[in-house]
């Protein structure tokens, strides 16, 4: 909460959710949202559309029962499509490899892959129509006096998408 108030009172919204989300998702899968939101940069180009991390089952340890300290690594659930789980089947010590150095530590021993389809991303807007007739003209007066020509470029795309009539 220090950090936040370093910042002048500004809070962003992803902190507040993160800091809601991160305890049901520790509690039920073991893992957290900055896993969740870096998994494209960790798992690459090649698995970032197919793939997606489920949970990280740690294992009891008899060390923590007895009071002694240790850590022994967990297995990650990971969800993938089709036949894309052979390739990651291949790849898999690699992937542990970005995963372990993501966390800073040895964390994932193991990977178990399960097929099943993976959540598609979300789909694009597409770009609106070009504005006619009135408020064609009045996002022209409102840009007509900047001198850059990408701003002025830029200013037009948001002013479209803003002004065009929504589509439901």
């Amino acid at each position: 909460m220090s950090e936040q108030k370093s910042r002048r009172g500004v809070i962003q919204i992803a902190e507040v959710a993160n800091g809601l989300i991160d305890p049901v998702l520790a509690k039920r899968a073991g893992i957290n949202t900055m896993l969740l939101g870096s998994w494209d940069e960790i798992a690459g180009a090649d698995f970032a559309d197919c793939t997606r991390p489920e949970k990280i089952a740690w294992p009891r340890r008899a060390s923590e029962i007895a009071g002694e300290g240790g850590h022994q690594p967990g297995v990650l659930t990971v969800a993938c499509e089709g036949a894309r789980a052979l390739f990651l089947t291949h790849a898999q010590g690699e992937l542990i490899q970005r995963i372990n150095g993501f966390f800073g530590f040895y964390a994932i021993g193991q990977l178990r892959i399960v097929q099943k389809p993976v959540s598609p991303p979300p789909k694009r807007n597409r770009t609106p129509r070009p504005l006619t007739g009135e408020p064609a003209r009045k996002l022209e007066t409102m840009v007509e006096g900047i001198e850059s020509e990408e701003l002025k470029a830029a200013l037009r795309r948001l002013g479209t998408a803003v002004m065009s009539p929504r589509r439901r």
